[in-house]
């Protein structure tokens, strides 16, 4: 009987803690719904670089630790990314493209770590950007960082000597 008790009290306590991450996630994208649409990307890319890897998370600038949780955001999940002259277009499995334009682009980096995800050294290639008024960090872990890193470098360097 004590055995039958204690089970219960067990999945009692399991299910109140799943019904608390659910509400949490609720909750982080209702306050996140004024979070405006990310560009639409142009039918045709010139000359797209085509990387593949992991996309990790997307997080506010100014709090490394707000998941960004709306706009297709949310979910970490393998990538295809295009780095073209347009911006960078990345596909996460299961929601809409996200484009990220030229013009929104503002900085690309190296960092070891993000939200629930810490690798070696530089392990992860960021890219900070703007989307509407908003300063956004999104994180990949690529299978060619080098390579990446660099295409989206020089696309900021060629957007910032147009200007």
């Amino acid at each position: 009987m004590v055995r039958y008790f204690l089970a219960a009290v067990v999945l009692a306590f399991l299910a109140i803690v799943l019904g608390l991450m659910v509400l949490g996630w609720w909750l982080r994208r209702r306050k996140q719904r004024g979070i405006p649409s990310l560009a639409v990307a142009p039918t045709e890319l010139t000359d797209p670089q085509e990387f593949e890897g992991l996309y990790v998370s997307t997080t506010s600038v100014e709090n490394p630790l707000d998941r960004i949780a709306v706009r297709g955001l949310g979910f970490r999940a393998r990538t295809t990314v295009l780095v073209a002259a347009e911006g960078v277009l990345f596909a996460i499995a299961g929601q809409p493209n996200s484009f990220l334009p030229l013009a929104d682009l503002k900085n690309v980096g190296r960092a070891s770590w993000t939200i629930d995800r810490g690798v070696e050294p530089d392990g992860l290639v960021v890219i900070d950007w703007t989307l509407g008024e908003q300063a956004l960090a999104s994180y990949f872990r690529m299978e060619n960082p080098e390579g990446f890193f660099t295409a989206v470098h020089d696309l900021i360097k060629l957007g910032s000597d147009a200007k």
